[in-house]
């Protein structure tokens, strides 16, 4: 019956292992810490051919529980082959980390990532799923394009004043077909006033005040 219980709370020992991720641009460094004693630091590379290492490691060492810290997007191939190999994962904020009291100058990140971890002392981020994910990559890329686009057009229009050209002061969007045809006819050599007019849509107040001719000469 000792012997059951004994063995019983070895198991249940083992089942708690903890694990701490320091994971950086070149590197990822590895901890277990058990409820007593913290392993030595692994140091394992982030290259394709190696990222599986450290889950092999955890794996044979009975890991279950592991935490990452972790900023940019070096944890996201390290996240996806983690949740792949069937770890309760976690990733967790460098600042919180960092806050935690008791926290000693000398102590490796990745052990105190694991032990953190063991004592249920980590709050996790939000890591969305597969699709949220590519739904942010794509909403990310349209409106960086967006603001591209945008920036590419501030300047249009501010070459065209240090050319003398005033057409932003008639024409409410600089983003316009009238804008961008007026822009199109410049590159191609045209400068003559009425020409360049012409291709101004609406307008009639300044057509008829003369406002427009003055702008575009």
């Amino acid at each position: 019956m000792i012997f059951r219980i004994f063995e019983s709370s070895k198991i249940n020992q083992i089942n708690r292992k903890t694990s701490g991720l320091d994971v950086h641009k070149d590197s990822i460094f590895c901890a277990i810490y058990d409820g007593k004693s913290h392993s030595a630091v692994k140091e394992f590379t982030t290259t394709t051919v190696s990222i599986r290492s450290p889950g092999e490691y955890l794996r044979s060492e009975k890991v279950k529980k592991v935490a990452m810290e972790s900023t940019s997007t070096y944890l996201v191939t390290i996240w996806d082959i983690r949740y792949e190999m069937g770890f309760d994962l976690k990733l967790v904020n460098p600042l919180h980390i960092k806050q935690m009291p008791g926290r000693k100058s000398d102590a490796k990140d990745a052990q105190w990532i694991a032990e953190l971890l063991h004592r249920n002392m980590l709050r996790d981020s939000l890591v969305p799923g597969p699709l949220i994910q590519e739904l942010r990559t794509y909403t990310r890329e349209y409106r960086n394009l967006v603001n591209r686009r945008t920036k590419v057009l501030t300047q249009m229009g501010r070459v065209l004043v240090m050319c003398g050209i005033r057409l932003s002061c008639c024409i409410s969007n600089i983003d316009s077909k009238s804008f961008m045809q007026v822009v199109e006819a410049l590159i191609l050599g045209e400068t003559h006033t009425k020409t360049l007019a012409r291709l101004v849509y609406g307008n009639r107040k300044n057509r008829e005040s003369g406002k427009l001719k003055e702008c575009l000469t």
